[in-house]
């Protein structure tokens, strides 16, 4: 039985985005098209976000006019689900800190920093680990890079498979952590712990009654930080190639009919 916080909706259907790629170009706003798919779309189907990123950034991404984004989705997941909110009030959360521990986590941050500083690239910027609550964000070039850098770093990526070889030594090296190691994005990877993915966020909702849950993702391949809620048998997968893909499917599915 789904919430009768949801009883005015067409279908009891949750819809879940993830952000960078689906809903808006990476690390940029959403356009007004799509914020007014988005606001049709609440009116038929439970709509929701899953990011990676923390809600600050989130935010900046999706929010109209200051408005608050929160409110602005029935379902908000950032930074996978460990931070959660349900029609604008928090869900339980959880912290990366809190479960590794200090004394696991510094020998890894050290490494991390170490096999930067050696790595032979470009250009570096700064901001090369980010902390959050559910995760740490790894960027080889950092985060401060501007547009036009994370593009030439992303083609470069491609080209030379840094971030791949990255994660290889990683979880060679800290096999015992039993950590996730997810690259996403342009010019970045995500560690957490294992089941720590986007999946997190479905034990937000998997008791809520909806008869289907459909994700939307762009980075859907094995080892994107799309893949496992995206092949996950609680949802249905859409994997799209950039938010006017997400736009097309979204009408035919649920908005042309």
């Amino acid at each position: 039985m789904v919430s009768s916080e949801f009883a005015d909706r067409t279908h009891k259907k949750l819809v879940l985005f993830d952000v960078d790629g689906t809903l808006t170009p990476a690390r940029r706003t959403a356009s007004p098209e799509m914020i007014q798919i988005l606001r049709d779309l609440r009116k038929k189907v439970v709509i929701g976000f899953v990011g990676g990123s923390d809600l600050v950034k989130i935010a900046e991404q999706l929010s109209v006019n200051g408005s608050n984004v929160v409110e602005d989705f029935d379902y908000a997941f950032a930074e996978n689900g460990l931070t959660a909110y349900k029609m604008g009030k928090p869900l339980a959360s959880q912290s990366f800190i809190n479960y590794i521990g200090e004394d696991r986590y510094k020998p890894l941050v050290n490494f991390i920093l170490h096999y930067i500083a050696d790595m032979d690239i470009p250009i570096k910027r700064g901001t090369f680990v980010e902390f959050r609550n559910g995760m740490i964000n790894v960027s080889p070039i950092g985060r401060n890079a501007t547009v036009q850098e994370r593009n030439e770093f992303e083609a470069y990526d491609k080209q030379h498979g840094l971030r791949a070889a990255f994660v290889k030594v990683l979880q060679e090296k800290y096999a015992d952590y039993d950590l996730t190691f997810s690259i996403g994005g342009q010019i970045s990877f995500d560690v957490f712990p294992r089941g720590w993915d986007k999946t997190y966020a479905l034990r937000h909702v998997e008791d809520q009654g909806f008869e289907e849950i459909h994700f939307f993702g762009d980075k859907t391949y094995k080892g994107g930080n799309d893949y496992e809620i995206f092949t996950d048998p609680r949802t249905i997968g859409h994997s799209v190639s950039s938010p006017d893909d997400t736009i097309r499917i979204l009408k035919e599915l649920f908005l042309d009919n």
